[in-house]
């Protein structure tokens, strides 16, 4: 191993998510809600050398398995993602991240306006008009939103 290999522990049971997109590790970590106080031991490697994308980031998240809607968070931020679920240091289960038709309620809308942003409490659902280039349509507004504009819905 040459001295320019990066070292990251193996981990028993959890999450790899790797390939994600140079400079989304750490968006990641937010609409993953993953911030260290459960006492997972977490690891983020930021801008890695990858032939795939020139460069990456990868997070290692120990004790937690991703759902189908951290999936879905996953995919609108970082497309290019695959998801390693890890048992015993053995590979079960690997995903590829891809977006689906619509997006329900994880996302809120950025239109002040919009009735999701009012008191009714009704969930946000995000038609995706664009899987390329990450353009989503408020179903109730019809406000355009890209990637950019979206706040992500703390899950209770």
């Amino acid at each position: 191993m040459e001295q320019s290999d990066l070292l990251v522990r193996r981990i028993k049971d959890g999450t790899v998510i790797d390939h994600i997109n140079e400079g989304k590790g750490l968006n990641v970590l937010e609409a993953l809600e993953i911030d260290g106080s459960s006492g997972n031991v977490i690891t983020i490697a930021l801008n890695m050398p990858s032939g795939k994308l020139k460069k990456k980031d990868m997070i290692k998240v120990e004790g937690r398995f991703l759902e189908g809607d951290d999936t879905n968070r996953l995919a609108v931020i970082a497309p290019s993602s695959t998801v390693n679920i890890i048992k015993d240091y053995k590979l079960v289960e690997k995903r590829r991240v891809s977006l689906p038709n619509q997006i329900e309620d994880i996302f809120r809308c950025s239109n002040p306006d919009c009735i999701t942003n009012s008191q009714e409490h009704i969930e946000s659902i995000m038609e995706v008009i664009d899987k390329d280039n990450l353009v989503l349509k408020c179903r109730y507004c019809g406000r355009i939103l890209d990637v950019n504009d979206l706040v992500i819905q703390k899950k209770n």
